[in-house]
């Protein structure tokens, strides 16, 4: 691995204290293996953003394995890393790079989160299940796939658990909100309700949480609320990524749902047009960032992208099935 260096790719957020949160991480990751040479950078929001963050990384390296610091898969993962990585090869012609998945919504995650949800359980002197309600917040996006991820997590929670009912919601871009989810619960009957952010590191949409907690709360002054915090720091957090480091370096990384989709350069032309953070224009001030989740030159039809879309369309510019991307004629 002397010659290998690992680049963590961090969203990036308004908030400096949600960055130097990730550099801590890889700090800390690289006093757990410091065999190991291993970078930050971010998407935007940041000083060493993507194309600093690869040249970086690649000097004195023979391969870099990036690794999109991310839970959900929306228009960042899927185009606009690849597009850095593709420019980097350029520049750097012998140096190979490899990108591993992003951290998803799987096994490993899922533990962190059951056991935030027991946290908080016991934040709440251990209530029955039946009346304490769940709700997993997560950040949101027209991705109707990265949407359908957390969605996973929820029912996930509900068949490994006893609650009766677990739901989701999202700080924004998307429906429902946290306002609406607990509105539900409420009418449904639940006296305690746990809410679990799904959140790596702090920033300006953690703070938004706190401040419409302390509003809900006021609201309801009958029901227990519990909260929990982002986990970026958990212990199954550092394995996640160590896994894909093994992956990267057995050759196992797998395909994002849209990789080698014949339709994806065209829709990652018009993405990346809107989407010009890897320049370094990241100082979107007066609003909290959906404008990553639209625009991104495709539509989301209301499906997952449950498969590596490779399969053929016709020329009446509709997405194909299984993609997200437009067919163009």
């Amino acid at each position: 691995m002397q010659d290998t260096t690992i680049l963590l790719v961090g969203h990036g957020s308004r908030n400096r204290a949600g960055n130097d949160e990730i550099e801590r991480f890889a700090q800390a990751w690289r006093e757990r293996r410091p065999e190991w040479r291993i970078e930050a950078c971010f998407i935007e929001y940041a000083d060493v953003l993507l194309d600093a963050g690869l040249d970086r990384a690649a000097h004195g390296a023979k391969r870099v394995i990036v690794i999109p610091f991310i839970l959900n898969a929306a228009g960042h993962v899927k185009m606009e890393i690849p597009a850095a990585i593709e420019a980097a090869r350029e520049r750097h012609p012998g140096v190979a790079f490899d990108c591993t998945r992003h951290l998803g919504m799987g096994r490993e995650i899922f533990d962190v989160l059951t056991g935030q949800l027991d946290r908080l359980m016991r934040a709440l002197h251990m209530p029955d299940p039946c009346t304490t309600g769940v709700i997993l917040l997560g950040r949101g996006s027209s991705d109707a796939g990265a949407n359908g991820e957390l969605a996973k997590m929820a029912r996930w929670i509900f068949e490994d658990t006893d609650h009766e009912l677990v739901d989701l919601a999202f700080t924004g871009v998307t429906w429902p909100r946290l306002e609406t989810a607990v509105q539900r619960q409420v009418r449904l009957g639940m006296t305690q309700i746990a809410v679990v952010p799904v959140y790596l590191f702090t920033g300006v949409l953690i703070e938004r949480i706190d401040a419409q907690l302390a509003r809900l709360r006021a609201q309801y002054p009958q029901i227990a609320f519990a909260l929990g915090t982002h986990f970026g720091f958990d212990p199954g957090v550092f394995k996640l990524v160590e896994a894909r480091v093994a992956d990267a370096q057995s050759g196992e990384t797998a395909l994002l749902e849209c990789d080698g989709c014949k339709y994806r350069l065209a829709a990652e032309d018009e993405h990346l047009h809107d989407h010009s953070h890897t320049a370094g224009h990241h100082a979107h001030d007066g609003h909290d960032h959906p404008h990553h989740h639209h625009d991104h030159g495709h539509a989301h039809g209301g499906h997952d992208h449950g498969h590596a879309c490779s399969h053929h369309s016709s020329t009446n510019n509709r997405p194909h099935a299984g993609c997200a991307h437009h067919a163009h004629a």
